[in-house]
């Protein structure tokens, strides 16, 4: 899947913030001001999704899970839509403290949560009395709430990727200080130094996530493609042994 001007042009992912409020350090990535708007070099745009893509790629086939992470009202619908699709853990809800730096403790919250999913299935849930299940449900509706999403990572993530990484400032925290790589939109506001695989583009517009979402799931989604093929031919190659 080919990234082009004109369609980042459509999605307006070039629009960046109002120029007083701008990160210098967003200079290489800016194109011009117009209207009191820096405007974003989508040249620049491209080559970055294209080096995060390529790297996203790397960690997906190499079977690691990528932490999509979207907290603000515009990208919460669709950072859940694709992780969905591909299958990768998401937090769309507010970030919990601790959720990488203190992963042990968060584990233990997602085991006690799938717990009370196996009580629903198995019957136990309902041998309880009325007063214990609605406790029960109380706690789920939390745990489900703020951890559902990552029911499936198991283990640290092998890349984080964030939309709009001053919004998800102790994510970014807590992945540098795990050395976990971090891929993010960066709108003219922020500092790109802090992150690994910037991408400058507008963190604001519900159709620019979309867009840049779009390429990076294509490519984590490839990843796993080449992942399964390999551990298939594997398997084939021992079976005949």
């Amino acid at each position: 899947m080919e990234i082009n001007t004109q369609d980042l042009l459509k999605a307006g992912v070039h629009f960046g913030h109002i120029a007083r409020k701008w990160n210098p350090n967003m200079r290489p990535f800016i194109f011009m001001k117009k209207g009191g708007i820096h405007i974003i070099d989508l040249a620049k745009t491209i080559s970055k999704l294209e080096e995060a893509c390529h790297e996203l790629k790397k960690i997906a086939k190499n079977g690691k899970k990528i932490l999509l992470v979207g907290t603000k009202a515009q990208a919460r619908e669709k950072i859940s839509f694709y992780a969905k699709n591909i299958n990768m853990p998401c937090i769309t809800e507010r970030w919990l403290g601790g959720l990488l730096t203190n992963f042990t403790t968060i584990r233990k919250s997602v085991k006690k949560m799938n717990n009370i999913e196996k009580m629903k299935k198995n019957g136990t849930f309902y041998t309880l009395s009325k007063k214990e299940r609605l406790l029960i449900d109380r706690l789920y509706a939390k745990l489900y709430k703020n951890l559902g999403s990552i029911s499936s990572m198991t283990h640290i993530p092998g890349g984080i990727f964030l939309v709009d990484p001053n919004k998800e400032k102790i994510a970014l925290t807590e992945a540098k200080k795990l050395r976990i790589p971090v891929f993010a939109m960066v709108d003219t506001n922020t500092n790109p130094h802090d992150i690994q695989y910037p991408i400058p583009s507008n963190d604001d517009s519900s159709k620019s996530i979309d867009i840049i979402l779009k390429f990076v799931s294509k490519a984590i989604q490839h990843g796993i493609s080449i992942n399964k093929n390999e551990r298939e031919n594997k398997n084939f190659v021992n079976k005949k042994l």
